[in-house]
């Protein structure tokens, strides 16, 4: 597979879109986010029940997300970051694997996130800092 930088400098130097698609049909993310969150679920050995109070939501919902029958929000999807105890690396790859966008420490909201992920405090610790700095919770 190639380097993202080496993706993006074929496609602007490319002189016909359908050649360099063609050319790169392995190089493009799939975006199976239900493989990848299995795989995470698979490594924690826990409980989907527990799996689902870590994350803050309904073991109803959480077996649509595991099944592929629903996509989760960027915010519900860092929940289940945090439900998994995820790094922030594999935060980032799956958010990035999905087509949402990255936690952005510029983003104060982001930073808060990002805090977190990286020293282990609780999901339900940092939607009550995100809730006293005033910014959008994730649940």
């Amino acid at each position: 597979m190639k380097d993202t930088n080496d993706l993006q400098q074929e496609l602007m130097s490319a002189l016909d879109l359908d050649q360099f698609l063609s050319e790169n049909r392995d190089s493009f993310s799939e975006g199976d986010i239900h493989g990848a969150l299995n795989a995470m679920f698979q490594q924690r050995r826990i409980s989907k029940a527990t799996l689902a109070k870590q994350s803050g939501m309904s073991e109803v919902y959480l077996h649509q997300v595991f099944s592929g029958r629903r996509n989760p929000s960027r915010s519900r999807l860092i929940c289940l970051c945090f439900g998994l105890k995820a790094t922030l690396e594999e935060t980032q790859r799956l958010l990035k694997q999905c087509g949402l966008a990255p936690l952005y420490p510029r983003n104060r909201r982001d930073a808060i996130i990002i805090y977190g992920l990286v020293n282990g405090v609780s999901l339900f610790e940092i939607n009550d800092k995100l809730y006293e700095e005033e910014e959008d919770i994730l649940y």
